[in-house]
């Protein structure tokens, strides 16, 4: 087995918009380094990275994979990830581990959705970014519409280093403005013929040959400075200055393939192999104490899980980069997170779902081991003595909610598990078991993210699940003040119950001031639970109600604050006196109290003219800049408000407030009219009113399933 150190491996990520050719790339790429003899499509469903059950089904790509090849010399780990933003999360952790960004643009297509939102990503991580356009074998391929496009949307750095003579079903040759050569390929594609530059192509060819130096130069002071003394850059100079520039993510090449006609994948390679950085060259990782992780296959060993998955009858698989050192079979490394030491049993290089065990991987390269005990996705292993953290992967917030539950009885430990192991895979999901709602909570990225997840639940684990809207959780409040006497008197032969109390209650807020015309005995100010205040006032005087039975009082209000008068929701933001009563020698007990102060204060909530709360979310959505005015229409038709824009790019970002009961079809509006291209994150804001028609259509269907149950 074939070892290679810290500066001849590289971690390349094929991103793009779903049906850019990924897939069909990396096939070529492992058939091209001999690791395949044979090429698998995606509509025969025989590809090396499309392999599970569902991805034949869908004919698309819905997790990422790890394919490693060696070629010449360098070992080329390829990460073949999903092309839709609801899969987001897969994306950013394949992203995390990589050097390099291969983006592919569809040549009839140009930049489409996809495009845009990873775009973001490769941005916010600085990855080193080149561009490949694919597909220029099609009739309808356009290669300087989508380098136009390109451009537009990603800057004047995007820069051409090839370009096809003759795209269309008859492409086969492209030039080369770096090396300056032209490619033919034969027609079963492979190995090109090198060619001098045709006389019609020569004034484009060197047109473009000086605009690449110049951007090259432009990034660098010595090219700059060797440019100007001999008008010209040698193909030497002008690699360093595209590495370098890779680097700094200022300068993002342009290649042209048929990566279903096999034309340009090995330039490709040796490009990864001969420019790219490899993991060495790249600013070291940072721990979360902000000390910086050299990768040096000399360092002390430390590992950083990326990715999990649950392999069927073998176990967890844990997917890691080697961050410092290199580990081996059999090394003990401990868990910085949980302090447990876990034994590699064994290494793994990956092809697919294919498994080739190894003894060690060194600084910078990518694997795969088995049956960690207690170790999970964003974890860090370390050697004993040297206990890091790096940074963790920061996954999509959820923007899609749903209700989950199993519709056969005996099965709610099942699901529970089910759902347990799908976050394990996927920390882009979340699970809440909401006692307040009486629902399981199901927070993914979208609806193609949710139909992945209702797949496996039905195929993977057995079980059939049906998925609701999810409750909103309403608050209620009251808005006047309202005053009552209320006796619970009960009599059962024996010793009965009797608790007669006098209460007032008002609406509270920071600045309202305690009670007038009453003698204060005691107040108890009450941060409750689930927001806001409750505060109590013993304003007994003359010993009406004997002290002991206060708590009982307080506690009758508690429990029905915990389930409103209205639509059975949190009561907050009240203030409640109770100032009078009468008590029993034999018959008042703490529950005649507790009764007496429930119903005492859910009779004076109905006479305080109630109101109903409603969550409402700071909302950002980030939308193309020529559907703004339609997201705007969208957000004032779901009882929203926007509270400003800002320019991003060719984006426009909106930021608004949206009622979380509007949140489910505002999400799949603003989803349908930028199809897919617009990005929406959300954070809770405050409770607002609910208007009144909406209020008094929810207490009727309150009321409503009262009778029923």
């Amino acid at each position: 087995m074939l070892q290679f150190d810290s500066k001849h491996v590289k971690n390349v990520v094929l991103l793009g918009h779903t049906g850019s050719g990924k897939t069909t790339l990396a096939e070529t790429m492992l058939f091209e380094s001999g690791v395949i003899n044979r090429r698998g499509t995606v509509e025969d469903q025989n590809t090396i990275a499309d392999y599970t059950d569902i991805e034949h089904e869908k004919g698309k790509t819905l997790f990422s994979k790890l394919l490693n090849s060696k070629w010449k010399g360098y070992k080329i780990n390829i990460l073949d990830t999903p092309g839709y933003d609801d899969l987001s999360g897969d994306i950013i952790a394949s992203m995390r581990v990589a050097e390099c960004g291969l983006m592919l643009l569809n040549a009839r297509m140009g930049v489409e959705v996809g495009t845009d939102i990873i775009w973001q990503y490769t941005n916010e991580f600085k990855l080193p970014t080149i561009f490949a356009v694919n597909q220029l074998d099609h009739e309808k391929a356009d290669f300087d519409k989508t380098v136009a496009e390109a451009k537009a949307h990603f800057g004047n750095q995007v820069v051409i280093v090839q370009y096809p003579v003759n795209q269309g079903p008859n492409f086969n040759a492209v030039i080369d403005v770096l090396n300056m050569v032209m490619y033919q390929y034969p027609p079963e594609g492979g190995k090109p013929e090198k060619l001098p530059i045709p006389n019609s192509e020569k004034e484009k060819a060197i047109q473009l040959h000086k605009e690449l130096i110049e951007t090259i130069a432009a990034n660098d002071e010595q090219l700059m400075e060797n440019y100007f003394e001999k008008g010209e850059l040698n193909e030497d100079e002008m690699k360093l200055g595209l590495h370098h520039s890779l680097i700094k993510h200022e300068i993002f090449p342009v290649f042209c393939i048929s990566a279903k006609q096999n034309m340009g994948g090995g330039r490709l390679m040796g490009f990864i192999d001969n420019v790219c950085p490899s993991a060495y060259e790249m600013p070291p990782q940072l721990t979360i104490d902000n000390r910086e992780i050299a990768c040096s296959d000399k360092g002390k060993t430390a590992i950083f899980i990326y990715k999990t998955i649950a392999e069927p009858h073998v176990g967890e698989l844990s997917f890691f980069k080697v961050l410092s050192g290199t580990v081996k079979v059999g090394d003990e490394l401990t868990n910085e997170e949980t302090g447990q030491v876990e034994k590699i049993m064994q290494l793994f290089e990956m092809e697919g779902n294919k498994r080739i065990a190894v003894d060690e991987l060194t600084a910078g390269d990518i694997g795969a081991t088995l049956k960690l005990k207690n170790t999970h996705t964003n974890n860090t292993l370390h050697e004993k003595g040297f206990p890091i953290a790096i940074q963790p992967i920061q996954f999509p917030t959820p923007t899609f909610t749903i209700a989950v539950e199993g519709t056969k009885k005996g099965e709610e430990e099942k699901l529970s598990s089910a759902l347990h192991q799908l976050v394990e895979e996927d920390p882009s999901i979340q699970v809440e078991v909401s006692a307040e709602l009486k629902q399981t909570l199901l927070h993914c990225q979208g609806e193609l993210h949710l139909a992945i997840i209702k797949w496996k639940l039905e195929n993977t684990y057995k079980l059939s699940v049906n998925f609701n809207k999810p409750k909103v959780a309403y608050r209620e409040t009251i808005q006047t003040e309202a005053d009552t006497t209320y006796r619970h008197k009960k009599q059962s032969g024996g010793a009965g119950q009797f608790g007669e109390i006098s209460m007032k209650i008002y609406p509270w807020t920071e600045d309202t001031p305690d009670p007038k015309g009453y003698s204060i005995r005691g107040k108890e100010e009450i941060e409750l639970p689930w927001g806001g205040k409750l505060v109590y006032y013993n304003c007994i005087v003359g010993g009406a109600i004997d002290t002991r039975f206060h708590p009982s009082i307080l506690k009758g209000v508690m429990e029905k604050m915990q389930e409103g008068p209205l639509t059975g929701s949190h009561v907050q933001d009240v203030c409640v006196v109770v100032y009078d009563g009468k008590m029993h020698a034999v018959d008042s007990n703490d529950l005649s109290f507790k009764i007496a102060g429930m119903m005492a204060f859910k009779e004076n909530f109905v006479n305080a003219n109630p109101q109903l709360l409603e969550p409402i979310y700071t909302t950002i959505i980030t939308a193309p800049d020529e559907i703004t005015g339609s997201v705007m229409s969208a957000i004032q038709s779901h009882r929203s408000m926007v509270e400003g824009m800002d320019a991003e790019g060719h984006f426009t970002k909106i930021k608004a407030l949206v009622p979380i009961a509007e949140m489910h079809e505002f999400s799949a509006a603003v989803r349908s009219l930028s199809q897919g291209r617009a990005k929406i994150a959300m954070a809770f804001s405050h409770y607002d009113k609910v208007p009144y028609e909406i209020q008094n259509e929810l207490i009727k269907s309150f009321k409503k399933e009262l009778q029923e149950v």
